[in-house]
């Protein structure tokens, strides 16, 4: 089986690299030269545990190149994947399809026998539609089938999500196409993982409405994190006893400052966009987008009502700025959000984050990048947990007080236990959990 995959952006090359692990001769292509010389030394382009030595090993055993010549890779291809941008459009959240359809013209031009051309880009539903009909126009005498074949994976955990799924989605609609997609996914199917098998439409509708309740169950825990604070209930207590129904699951049930990445954001978005374009809007997802939206900038404000109302002319240090952990990912991350609020309200940054501090720079101005945790507390006013890296959950608040020039930590993940910060003498502000009796106590007779 011979499969070339469009794009080495982060679907396109863990794909890629999977395939090749599978046992077929996978070509990788994309128009930046830069990139795939780097791919040839060696060099991975994103952070994602494994991914380095998976390439390195199939990229030996001559499964896995890479190429900008799409002409060369697509000619002979059984099966040619499309794993390009869809960025969100500035304004409506429409998804931009451009480097899709550019890629199925070229795609066209090059193939020369029956090819199974295969949407892996999260598009919206008609895309598949629309891709087959560029082939066509441009080769009305060529053979071919397009099938949707949306991906699952979690930045930080995707290879282990490609090699065991929960199920693989497959939208195709002749028999021809199916057998050649059975065949690609032939190593997944003998350790019984689900197929599921409908048309184009129903698959790539599935990959929004999954992406987009996951998204509406972390922003519930959120507002239930928000509620808790004022009630007194603990939010982990609440998740747990709620996740317990097999009905709900405890997956995706964890208070934070906000949901961020390269998918729940843009992918809401579009899943909006296409209802009220279709005249069903999903008053919903309307609302989840709202509310992650302001959710990020309260916890900014959180931040400096921690700090007594005020950080201008104070030191933050913030640890944590991808928009989860054991990726390098800043898209949308919260942090782009947060920091930029915190310095407008005057005050200076100093951060570190174990693998996206390089991307970071790109995005965030004025912050001083520290080497080590430790340095990004030293002399801080305030201390911010954005993203809860495993590292973060060892420092001990022993360890912390003696670096900082005041005592205040605002753990937005979590990560540390309440009644030990507190104990310690940290003015400890957290996320959906309860305030000692005393500050419960003190906050109501304010009140009156």
């Amino acid at each position: 089986m011979r499969i070339a995959m469009i794009g080495t952006g982060y679907v396109g090359l863990v794909s890629g690299a999977c395939f090749s692990q599978f046992g077929f001769d996978i070509v990788c292509v994309d128009k930046d030269k830069s990139k795939i010389e780097a791919l040839e030394r060696g060099e991975i382009p994103i952070f994602e545990p494994g991914l380095d030595r998976l390439v390195a090993d199939n990229r030996a055993a001559g499964r896995l190149t890479f190429t900008t010549d799409l002409k060369a890779a697509v000619a002979g291809a059984d099966a040619v994947f499309i794993a390009v941008g869809t960025p969100s459009r500035r304004g409506d959240g429409r998804a931009d399809l451009g480097y899709v359809y550019a890629a199925a013209a070229e795609v066209a031009d090059a193939m020369t026998d029956y090819t199974v051309v295969v949407t892996k880009s999260t598009v919206p539903v008609g895309t598949g539609r629309e891709v087959a009909r560029v082939i066509r126009e441009r080769r009305p005498d060529a053979e071919f089938d397009v099938v949707s074949n949306p991906e699952f994976l979690r930045e930080g955990a995707a290879i282990e999500d490609f090699m065991k799924p929960d199920r693989v989605v497959i939208g195709v609609e002749s028999e021809r196409a199916k057998e050649v997609m059975r065949a690609i996914y032939r190593p997944l199917y003998l350790i019984e993982t689900p197929m599921v098998f409908t048309n184009l439409e129903t698959s790539e509708l599935i990959k929004y409405a999954g992406n987009t309740f996951l998204a509406t169950k972390i922003t519930f825990i959120n507002e239930m994190a928000d509620l808790c604070e004022k009630v007194g209930a603990d939010v982990h207590d609440v998740a747990r006893g709620i996740g317990l129904d097999g009905r709900i699951g405890r997956k995706f049930l964890h208070p934070g400052p906000g949901y961020g990445g390269s998918c729940f954001p843009k992918d809401t978005l579009a899943l909006a966009y296409t209802a009220r374009e279709m005249g069903s809007p999903a008053t919903i997802v309307e609302q989840v987008i709202k509310v992650n939206d302001a959710r990020k900038k309260n916890m900014a404000k959180k931040v400096i009502a921690a700090c007594g109302g005020s950080v201008a002319g104070k030191t933050v240090g913030v640890l944590g700025l991808s928009f989860k952990p054991n990726t390098d990912d800043m898209r949308d991350a919260p942090s782009l959000d947060i920091v930029p609020a915190l310095q407008k309200a005057g005050a200076r940054i100093q951060a570190y984050d174990p693998e996206a501090m390089k991307e970071a720079a790109k995005l965030l101005n004025d912050v001083d990048f520290k080497r080590t945790a430790q340095a990004a507390a030293t002399g801080v006013d305030c201390l911010v947990i954005l993203t809860e890296w495993t590292e973060f959950r060892s420092l001990s608040g022993k360890r912390l007080k003696p670096l900082m020039r005041q005592p205040v930590v605002v753990d937005l993940r979590n990560i540390f236990n309440p009644e030990e910060m507190r104990a310690n003498g940290f003015i400890y502000e957290c996320v959906g959990r309860p305030q000692p009796r005393s500050s419960v106590a003190t906050t109501a007779r304010a009140a009156e």
